[in-house]
C-alpha cells in the first residue's frame, strides 16, 4: 500500500518540478550559493579546531595565530551570510514565479473548460483551489527549496570533512543515519493521506462559506441561521479531526529525529574521547568533529520539518492539477466560420439534450426562426426555456440533432463569432468591480463617452447614474453596492444596447424592474429589436404580447405556437397560463 502511495505522489512532484524549467538559471545560481554557504559553514569548525589546538596550556597560547584565525572566521561567516541571502532571494524568485505560472494556468483553464464542469462543482471549492491551495504549494516549495538545497549539500559536505579528520568515527555517524531516514519516511507515509483529506475538506468549507455569504439574506429571511451554523460546525469538525491527525503525525518527525541526533552526538563524543586518549585525534579535532556531527544531523531535522509542508503542498497540488487535467472545450476548427455579422435565420432540427444522461430534458425539438422575428418562449419552470438559450449560445452542445444560424451548423462557427451575434440580458445581473462606465462598456472597451451615454439613456439608466456620487465614474462592486437590483439590471441592459448585436436574447430581462420603468424599457427594447431576430424568455406573459411567435414549452417540447391572440382563442395551455396570471386582476 505504501508503494502505491509513493508512486501516486511521484507524478505530482514531477509536474511541479517541470514548472521550474524556465527558471533553470536561478536554480543553478541558488545551487551554487548553497554550495558556497555550506562550504563557509563547514570551514568554520576546522578553523575553530585549529584555534583550540593553539591553546596548549598555561603560558602556551599562540595569540598571534588565534587573531589570524579570528580574522579568517569573520571573513568566512560574512561570506556565508551573503551567499545564504542570495540563495534565499533566488529560491523566493523561483517559488513565486512558479506559483504565478500555476495560478495563471489554473485561471485560464477555468475559462476554457465546458460550462458543464463549472456548473457541476461548488464555486467556492474552485476558488479555494485557485487561491488557497496554490498558496499552500507556495509555502511548501519556499521551505522545501531553501532547506533541501542546503540540507543535502550540508550532509555531503560534513561527511567529507569528517572522513578527512577520522574515518572510523565518521563511519559511526554514517551507520546511524539510516535510522533517521527510516523514522522520517515512516511518518511521511502516514501523514500524506491526512493532508490530502484536509485539503479536500478545506475546499468543501470554502464552497459552503461562499454559498452562505452570497445568500445571507435568504438565510436570515427563512430563519436558517442555526441550521447553517450547524452545517458549518459539522464541516469544521471534520476539518479539525483530519487537521489534528495530520499535525500529530507530522509533529512526531522532529522529536524522533532529534532523538536519533542525540544518539549520533553521544556516539561521536564517546568514541572521540577514547580516540583522543589513545592519541589518534587532537582535542581541537574532537571539537571540530562534534560540530560536524551536530551539523550533519541538523539537516535531517530541517528536512523532516519540511516534510509537513511538502505533504500538504502535494495534497493541494493534486487538487489544482485535477482542474488543469480537465479536458477543455473542443477547440474551434481552423476552418471555423468567423462572420462579422449574421442575418439571424435560426433553425433547430431534431435537437435532444440532457444535463444528466438518465434525465432527458429536451427531446426531438424543432424550430424555424426567420430573420427579424421576435420569438417568445414561455412555459412552466423546468420546461427547458433557459436550456434552449444555453444551446443557442453553444454554452452546451446538443446531444442529438443540430442548431444552425444562417444555414450553417453552429458547431462550424468559431464560438466567439457565434456569441458575438447575440446580445444577452439575463435575469441574474452581473457587474464587476469598476466604474459604471467600465461596466456598460464591458463588451466594447473602446466605446466613446457619447456612445456609452447614449446606451444608458436608451436603457433609461442615465438619470439615476447622474445622481450617483461621481456619475459615470462611480465605482461599483460585484454586489452592486448602493444601487438597487433594478438599477443593476438597467446597467446590464445598457451594456447590450451599446453592442447593438444582430440577435437578442432576453431571459426575464425586466423581472427586477418596477412596472413603470418596465413600460419604458419595453419601448426601448421594441426599438432595439426592430429588424433583429429576438428570443424572449418570460414568465410575465404581459411582456410578450407583441411577439411575432410565441412558443409554449412543456417537458422539453413545443406544445403550442402562434401569436398572442391566436393562442388565446385556441383555449389551450397558453390560455390557461395567461388566465391564471390575470384572472385575479380582472376580478
Amino acid at each position: 500500500m505504501a508503494k502505491i502511495r509513493q508512486e501516486d505522489r511521484t507524478p505530482v512532484l514531477g509536474r511541479i518540478l517541470k514548472y521550474l524549467k524556465p527558471y533553470w538559471w536561478l536554480l543553478t545560481l541558488a545551487l551554487l550559493c548553497a554550495v558556497a554557504t555550506v562550504t563557509c559553514t563547514l570551514t568554520g569548525p576546522v578553523l575553530v579546531g585549529r584555534t583550540v589546538d593553539m591553546i596548549i596550556g598555561p603560558g602556551q597560547v599562540d595569540f598571534t595565530g588565534i587573531l589570524g584565525m579570528a580574522g579568517w572566521l569573520a571573513g568566512v561567516y560574512a561570506l556565508g551570510a551573503l551567499t545564504q541571502w542570495l540563495m534565499t532571494y533566488c529560491t523566493n524568485k523561483i517559488t513565486y514565479h512558479t506559483v504565478k505560472d500555476i495560478r495563471v494556468q489554473a485561471f485560464s483553464k477555468l475559462s476554457t473548460v465546458p460550462l458543464r464542469y463549472i456548473d457541476g462543482h461548488s464555486h467556492g471549492d474552485l476558488i479555494t483551489r485557485v487561491v488557497s491551495d496554490i498558496d499552500v504549494i507556495s509555502d511548501g516549495m519556499l521551505q522545501g527549496f531553501s532547506q533541501l538545497f542546503t540540507g543535502v549539500i550540508t550532509i555531503l559536505g560534513t561527511l567529507a570533512f569528517m572522513l578527512s579528520i577520522n574515518v572510523k568515527i565518521a563511519l559511526v555517524v554514517v551507520l546511524i543515519t539510516p535510522l533517521s531516514l527510516f523514522v522520517a519516511s515512516f511518518i511521511a507515509k502516514r501523514s500524506h493521506n491526512m493532508f490530502r483529506e484536509q485539503s479536500a475538506v478545506r475546499g468543501e468549507m470554502g464552497g459552503y462559506v461562499e454559498e452562505m455569504l452570497g445568500n445571507q439574506k435568504i438565510v436570515k429571511a427563512f430563519g436558517r441561521e442555526a441550521a447553517s451554523q450547524e452545517r458549518f460546525d459539522e464541516i469544521n469538525s471534520r476539518l479539525y479531526d483530519c487537521g489534528v491527525k495530520a499535525q500529530f503525525y507530522s509533529s512526531l518527525t522532529n522529536p524522533c529525529t532529534r532523538f536519533v541526533n542525540g544518539v549520533v552526538y553521544a556516539g561521536v563524543g564517546i568514541i572521540g574521547a577514547v580516540a583522543a586518549i589513545n592519541g589518534a585525534i587532537t582535542v581541537g579535532q574532537i571539537s571540530s568533529f562534534l560540530a560536524y556531527a551536530n551539523q550533519y544531523t541538523k539537516p535531517f531535522n530541517e528536512i523532516s520539518g519540511v516534510v509537513t509542508e511538502l505533504q500538504s503542498a502535494l495534497a493541494s497540488a493534486r487538487r489544482v492539477f485535477a482542474v488543469l487535467d480537465e479536458p477543455s472545450e473542443s477547440p474551434d476548427a481552423l476552418e471555423a466560420a468567423r462572420p462579422a455579422s449574421c442575418e439571424g435565420r435560426v433553425a433547430v432540427d431534431g435537437v435532444s439534450f440532457a444535463y444528466e444522461a438518465k434525465k432527458p430534458l429536451i427531446e426531438d425539438f424543432n424550430l424555424q426562426v426567420e430573420p427579424g422575428q421576435r420569438v417568445a418562449i414561455v412555459g412552466p419552470t423546468g420546461c427547458g426555456k433557459t436550456t434552449l438559450i444555453n444551446l443557442l449560445m453553444r454554452f452546451y452542445d446538443v446531444d442529438k440533432g443540430a442548431i444552425s444560424v444562417d444555414g450553417k451548423d453552429i458547431r462550424d462557427y468559431a464560438r466567439g463569432s457565434l456569441r458575438a451575434c447575440y446580445g444577452m440580458v439575463l435575469q441574474d445581473t452581473w457587474l464587476f468591480t469598476g466604474t459604471v462606465r467600465e461596466n456598460i462598456a464591458y463588451a466594447r472597451p473602446d466605446a466613446s463617452e457619447e456612445e456609452v451615454i447614449a446606451a444608458a439613456k436608451a436603457a433609461h439608466a442615465h438619470s439615476f447614474i447622474k445622481r450617483l456620487p461621481q456619475g459615470y465614474d462611480t465605482v461599483i462592486s460585484e454586489e452592486g453596492g448602493s444601487i438597487s437590483q433594478g438599477q443593476k439590471q438597467l446597467l446590464c441592459i445598457a451594456r447590450v444596447m451599446l453592442t447593438s448585436p444582430p440577435m437578442l436574447i432576453l431571459d426575464e430581462a425586466t423581472s427586477n424592474i418596477d412596472t413603470r420603468t418596465e413600460i419604458r424599457i419595453q419601448k426601448a427594447f421594441d426599438e432595439m429589436m426592430r429588424g433583429k431576430t429576438s428570443f424572449i424568455v418570460a414568465h410575465r406573459l404581459s411582456t410578450i404580447k407583441e411577439a411575432d411567435r410565441i412558443l409554449v414549452m412543456r417537458d422539453g417540447r413545443i406544445v403550442e405556437q402562434g401569436n398572442h391572440q391566436s393562442l388565446l382563442e385556441k383555449g389551450g395551455f397558453y390560455a390557461e397560463l395567461y388566465n391564471s396570471q390575470f384572472a385575479g386582476a380582472e376580478e
